[in-house]
């Protein structure tokens, strides 16, 4: 054999196809990432507890706010208790026995709009529900 000759490489892999999936990927979770924290981004001023945990995500959760004018927000959208108690009644029926509510309640509302989130929670049938606090010193 004259010279230094090769053959085409064998095995050559196209990354390409690759690299298309896994932005594809890195996208899907930024979305993901920002709807999840939507919900948790209203103004509202937890009161505090010596002994709260911080809040770990459950996936089927819904989150309630209720802001210190006594106002509803699910899904970081303004919601009455007439939609606020379809909502819930159509989570337990996707998700029977299985479906939680997280009350996140400014800590200068009036109890009684809590109190309404709770009766609704338990009118259609959920019963795992519970109110959060903010960490002491934060």
């Amino acid at each position: 054999m004259a010279g230094n000759a090769r053959g085409p490489l064998i095995g050559s892999v196209n990354m390409l196809p690759m690299i298309d999936i896994l932005f594809q990927v890195v996208i899907f979770f930024l979305v993901c990432a920002t709807i999840t924290s939507q919900e948790r981004s209203l103004p509202i001023v937890l009161p505090q507890a010596s002994a709260a945990m911080p809040l770990t995500s459950v996936p089927r959760e819904v989150v309630i706010n209720v802001d210190r004018d006594g106002r509803y927000f699910a899904g970081g959208a303004f919601v009455d208790l007439g939609m606020l108690e379809r909502n819930l009644a159509q989570a337990s029926t996707d998700n029977p026995q299985r479906q939680s509510v997280v009350i996140r309640a400014d800590e200068k509302c009036v109890w009684r709009n809590v109190v309404a989130v709770m009766n609704v929670c338990n009118k259609v049938g959920i019963r795992d529900y519970q109110t959060t606090t903010a960490e002491a010193g934060k």
